[in-house]
């Protein structure tokens, strides 16, 4: 739902370009109605973002991802290598646990070597048929714009079309409107005027 449910008549064909002085009246208008902080304080209307609790070590790949900065180490080699054995005089506790990361090691790397297996095999067919999927999807999306493009040319013309043929009333409606509302301006005047004469008259009058 849109924030701003105004709309605003404009006549493109009709009405002559704003001046810079009236641009920068418009400008100073604007200014005077926005916050300070209207360019870091969201508007009210915006629900304030989720908070996210991420781990140490995401936010480190986060920073890592930063534009500017690279991982100097890359991929940690040891993550696939197996486990060192405990030094020394360890407990069977110690034992179990380097036997379990061994064992999530081991199962990794299979199922690494047999996506690996998968992809030599079937992968190029596979790339292939997303590949023609995708450019089938952007043939349709370029149909589609170039529709709309037609419609919008289509729709720009018919507008200009019908301002072009009511530009003179369009005009003539516009100077009839000023001529109507400088004539109240003068009988709003002159009703004034003729309201405070007769007041004088009346204290004058009150005055005898």
């Amino acid at each position: 739902m849109p924030l701003i449910l105004e709309s605003h008549d404009s006549l493109p064909y009709i009405d002559t370009d704003p001046t810079d002085t009236e641009k920068d009246r418009a400008r100073a208008l604007i200014n005077q109605r926005l916050p300070s902080d209207y360019l870091t304080t969201a508007h009210p209307s915006i629900s304030s973002s989720p908070k996210v609790n991420s781990s140490e070590e995401i936010l480190q790949k986060l920073d890592l991802a930063t534009p500017g900065k690279r991982d100097a180490g890359g991929i940690d080699p040891t993550r696939y290598e197996a486990p060192d054995e405990p030094a020394g005089e360890s407990t069977i506790e110690a034992y179990k646990q380097i036997l379990r990361k061994s064992y999530v090691a081991s199962t990794f790397l299979e199922n690494r070597q047999t996506n690996l297996e998968l992809l030599d095999e079937f992968g190029k067919n596979v790339w292939l048929v997303g590949n023609s999927q995708v450019e089938q999807v952007l043939q349709d999306m370029e149909s589609e714009l170039a529709r709309v493009k037609t419609e919008t040319d289509d729709i720009n013309k018919a507008r200009k079309l019908a301002q072009e043929q009511h530009k003179a009333e369009l005009l003539g409606l516009e100077e009839s409107w000023k001529r109507g509302l400088g004539q109240i301006l003068e009988i709003q005047v002159a009703t004034q005027e003729l309201r405070q004469l007769i007041y004088d008259r009346q204290r004058q009058q009150a005055a005898q």
